[in-house]
């Protein structure tokens, strides 16, 4: 008997989530009416999000449901994250052209794994029939002085970032045959480079921990979701300053490593997807940054400088610069959903 949109929400979704929101209360009401409750936490402000996932722009047709479930939600927390706000809750849409038992399954399982970690709740949604698309709304909770915005870089602040930048870019062209797989061996170690890039790209690790380390260190901060060159930019133009950027500096797995020095610049520069965090804080927090990001379990990069604009009405620039100093002239740009193929 083919699944009713009901039956669907109720054995996939509704069902997991009772399971999961049992010692979590985090909604006053879930599942069930037609809205969700939340109720703000004293001295706190509720952080909202949303970010929509839609077959062959963010994921390729053949993608693993499971890791899909896992991404969807990752990339929101990411959000969260960013704003070191701590996950509480979320909603899902998902629009598919017909269900199917098996990929609802393993999509459910990869999705409730992650929100188990974090304690978020699914509290509600909606689903439909037509081209695959994946949209959730995330809720997070950040005391009202903590929030980490885009808008607080200051001139003479460091600029960080977490993790490898990259990967992800690089695991895409690895699924769309711009680079051969053996290129990514290793003795003894055929094809881990290779399984590495591809984890990168499908299963991002959301940096809730260190997001919510950096309250009160960090200055600015942003989720890299479209490459560090577009991302940067925004806190460069939402906070009126310039940037340094030292590219030898830039953080980079050994697998990334594999490729040619260019390309890997222009992957870990422009590449997108990676969902790491990149930050500004004052010199005086250098240790305090380096400590928050131990205790989170990830490293943290210093990988340039904040100044002020020449002129108030001059734009934004970053000056991209190697290890000895040397200027280098970059054109990099950010991901944009309405013009990349």
């Amino acid at each position: 008997m083919p699944l009713s949109e009901f039956s669907l929400i109720e054995r996939f979704f509704a069902s997991r989530a009772r399971q999961l929101s049992a010692p979590h209360t985090g909604a006053t009401l879930g599942i069930g009416d037609d809205c969700a409750l939340i109720a703000p936490r004293p001295d706190e402000l509720l952080a909202v999000s949303t970010d929509m996932l839609v077959e062959g722009r963010h994921f390729l047709p053949d993608v693993d449901p499971h890791a899909l479930g896992h991404k969807a939600l990752a990339v929101n927390l990411s959000d969260l994250a960013a704003m070191g706000a701590k996950p509480r809750a979320f909603t899902l849409a998902l629009a598919m052209e017909t269900p199917s038992e098996a990929w609802l399954a393993a999509f459910a399982d990869g999705m409730f794994a992650l929100a188990e970690r974090y304690g978020c709740e699914l509290v509600g949604g909606d689903t439909t029939r037509g081209p695959l698309n994946l949209c959730l709304t995330v809720f997070g909770d950040v005391p009202a002085d903590r929030a980490l915005r885009r808008s607080n870089a200051r001139p003479g602040d460091d600029i960080w970032v977490s993790g490898t930048l990259g990967d992800a870019r690089a695991g895409l062209g690895l699924l769309r045959g711009e680079w051969p797989a053996a290129l990514f061996d290793e003795d003894g170690a055929p094809g881990t480079h290779a399984a590495f890039l591809r984890h990168a790209l499908e299963r991002p690790e959301p940096r809730v921990a260190l997001g919510l380390a950096l309250r009160g260190l960090a200055h600015a901060a942003l989720d890299i979701s479209d490459g560090l060159a577009g991302d940067l930019m925004h806190i460069l133009e939402r906070s009126s300053v310039n940037a340094s950027v030292d590219v030898d500096a830039v953080p980079r797995s050994r697998a990334l490593e594999k490729l040619p020095r260019d390309v890997q610049l222009r992957c870990a520069l422009a590449g997108g997807d990676d969902y790491e965090l990149c930050f500004t804080a004052p010199p005086a927090a250098r240790d305090a940054i380096a400590a928050a990001g131990e205790h989170a379990g990830v490293a943290v990069t210093r990988i340039g400088t904040i100044s002020a604009l020449r002129d108030p009405s001059d734009p934004p620039t970053i000056a991209w610069h190697d290890a000895s100093h040397t200027p280098l002239s970059l054109s990099l740009h950010g991901f944009d959903h309405f013009h990349a193929h």
